[in-house]
């Protein structure tokens, strides 16, 4: 059997199908690069507690939440209205952090003084 050529395998067909090909691609490339340009814009910080708690907390450049893990579960907590500083709360969890010092509740425990490690 001798070679069989369909409509979408003919030259014109084929240059214009390579040309959209290469369109996606490169606007593939450019949503990466910008993707990964937003993921930059994060910060971890790691905490720990007079308690004993250590948590790990992420904020995001475009989330007004905190993102905590803590006693092995992540918790997200929504920012809450504070006098001075910030106040983050959720899942029973309530994360203050100001020029004072941050501190912690969680767990049905007592509000704890938390440094960065």
């Amino acid at each position: 059997m001798g070679l069989v050529y369909t409509h979408f395998f003919r030259g014109a067909d084929m240059n214009r199908h390579k040309a959209i090909f290469m369109k996606g691609a490169a606007l593939f490339v450019i949503a990466a690069a910008a993707g990964s340009s937003r993921a930059s814009a994060q910060t971890f910080q790691s905490f720990r507690c007079a308690d004993g708690t250590q948590f790990i907390v992420g904020f995001f450049e475009y989330d007004n939440r905190a993102h905590l893990q803590i006693d092995g579960r992540a918790v997200t907590l929504a920012k809450r209205l504070a006098l001075s500083g910030s106040r983050y709360s959720g899942g029973g969890v309530t994360l203050k952090l100001n020029k004072a010092g941050t501190t912690v509740k969680h767990a049905k425990r007592p509000t704890t003084a938390c440094e960065l490690t």
